[in-house]
């Protein structure tokens, strides 16, 4: 993230901490790639649009308690929407019913998807911070190199080192053999 945009989000977080009606900008600026994060994870669009509206009420009623740091709001936002899809799907496990269930354990390749990615987010977590935050914008936000490289101040021959760098080590967290 560039200095303006950092010193303008700062702003905006102040303000919205002093006035909670000032939440509608940063609402508005972060929207998108929360709907994006979410829809890609929970599928059906009526629950991704509740776990949504659940993500910025959390955050709007946490938002005091929020400090701000070198790492972008959104950032942030992201985490709380993790934790909000996972308590979507255990509050959807709770409600099904034993046969429901019973089908879900039949599909043994969606368990083995589940634990390789599961495996890949642990592997993920371990990189260097900054190997970390470039895989997380490009394939996690879905941002281009170019968007990533003026987020984080670095040049996109940089950006793309970073990312080589980082798959390089996944891969080799991850036991595959790529070449």
């Amino acid at each position: 993230m560039d200095r303006e945009t950092y010193d303008r989000e700062r702003l905006l977080i102040e303000a919205a901490q002093a006035d909670p009606s000032r939440f509608a900008e940063l609402y508005e600026t972060h929207f998108n790639r929360v709907w994006a994060f979410v829809i890609r994870r929970v599928r059906e669009r009526a629950a991704a649009q509740d776990v949504t509206s659940e993500v910025f009420h959390k955050a709007l009623k946490n938002l005091k308690s929020y400090e701000i740091r070198d790492v972008p709001f959104v950032a942030w936002l992201y985490r709380i929407a993790a934790n909000t899809v996972n308590d979507h799907f255990n509050r959807t496990a709770r409600e099904q019913s034993p046969d429901e269930r019973l089908v879900e354990t039949e599909a043994p390749h969606d368990i083995e998807h589940i634990e390789r990615r599961a495996s890949l987010y642990r592997c993920v977590d371990r990189l260097p911070a900054d190997q970390r935050r470039v895989l997380v914008m490009r394939f996690g936000e879905e941002r281009s190199i170019r968007e990533v490289a003026s987020a984080i101040g670095k040049s996109e021959g940089a950006v793309k080192q970073l990312q080589w760098r980082g798959l390089q080590s996944l891969r080799a967290q991850m036991g595959e053999n790529h070449g």
